[in-house]
């Protein structure tokens, strides 16, 4: 048999055959590392009560500049983190939210952070001028809030290019 008639029969073979599309592969992503649910559900409980108001408004009173740092945290830390030396990997304003909202969206944000291993992040606030005569309420609120979460290592006011008093430079725990 010539190779020509090898190609007729073969094609005579195949004539009704069609073509299959084609599927794209799924690449596998990597599995996430395991969390024991129950370390998941004490860390979530631990910000949520982070982030809770104190029932003395005493304790939220301010001064202009915010600063704070873990007993086990050096000055020199904090001094370097309001001097702006650390790089900032993410912020979050909370311009024109109520105390409530800037809650919520602050709790996930930090949570997001942490998950990323963020060091530092930046939170604007505000300076509270609109906020009448019970003054920066969201300022405030955000600085207590900090100083109860466990992921927290030091904040302090951010230099004026960076918002100054109205914003705040946290070091967190990675």
């Amino acid at each position: 048999m010539s190779d020509s008639d090898e190609r007729d029969l073969f094609r005579e073979y195949v004539r009704d055959v069609k073509r299959l599309r084609s599927t794209p592969r799924l690449i596998a992503r990597p599995k996430p590392a395991p969390m024991a649910r129950f370390a998941r559900a004490d860390a979530q409980e631990v910000l949520r009560e982070s982030l809770m108001l104190p029932q003395d408004e005493a304790a939220l009173s301010t001064g202009d500049e915010l600063s704070f740092r873990r007993p086990h945290v050096p000055e020199a830390v904090l001094t370097k983190l309001r001097r702006g030396h650390y790089a900032v990997d993410a912020e979050i304003d909370l311009h024109g939210l109520t105390a409530r909202e800037a809650k919520g969206a602050l709790r996930e944000f930090i949570a997001e952070a942490v998950d990323r291993r963020t060091t530092c992040v930046r939170v604007i606030h505000g300076k509270g001028r609109r906020s009448g005569p019970r003054g920066p309420v969201l300022k405030n609120v955000v600085n207590l809030w900090l100083q109860r979460s466990n992921v927290v290592l030091a904040f302090g006011s951010a230099r004026a290019v960076d918002g100054g008093s109205g914003a705040i430079y946290v070091l967190l725990r990675t």
